[in-house]
């Protein structure tokens, strides 16, 4: 299973529909806030995929949560939220712990529009970095996480 995570694209509508043009064979796609009005209409131009999210703090007014969990269909559970309510610009301690307590496998997070990647007590944490205006001195950029029967593999993607 793929799926393709993706964060803060601020209004880069054309950002956001290269992520999805890039990754057509992807099974699910997490959208971890900062541009939830850009989201709308390529949930409509791509009815055929698996497409979930959350609102950021600069979503006025957006109406996906501010944090969820999903199971996937082998009963792994993911953690996602956009991260402010969670201080990760500090630390990714809260954000880690959250995923423990609702024992899942994996902890998205965006906010920070920086890359970041770490495996800690079976929990992958990860950020894949802004879509669209990213701060690590890196390029825009996405993640995928490949869920196979060898286990989990993942990578940050220069857009």
């Amino acid at each position: 299973m793929r799926i393709v995570v993706f964060s803060d694209t601020h209004g880069n509508y054309s950002a956001m529909h290269k992520v999805f043009k890039r990754n057509g064979d992807a099974d699910l796609f997490i959208f971890l806030g900062d541009g939830e009005k850009d989201l709308a209409p390529l949930k409509k131009l791509y009815l055929d995929k698996k497409i979930i999210s959350v609102s950021g703090n600069c979503d006025d007014g957006g109406s996906a949560p501010l944090s969820d969990i999903y199971t996937l269909p082998d009963g792994k559970r993911i953690f996602f939220t956009h991260g402010h309510k969670f201080n990760v610009r500090f630390s990714v301690d809260r954000l880690f712990f959250k995923a423990k307590e609702e024992n899942c496998d994996f902890a998205f997070f965006g906010h920070t529009h920086c890359r970041y990647a770490e495996m800690r007590d079976g929990v992958l944490i990860l950020n894949p970095g802004s879509a669209g205006c990213p701060r690590d001195g890196k390029p825009a950029a996405y993640a995928w996480v490949d869920i196979t029967d060898s286990g989990i593999i993942y990578n940050h993607v220069d857009l």
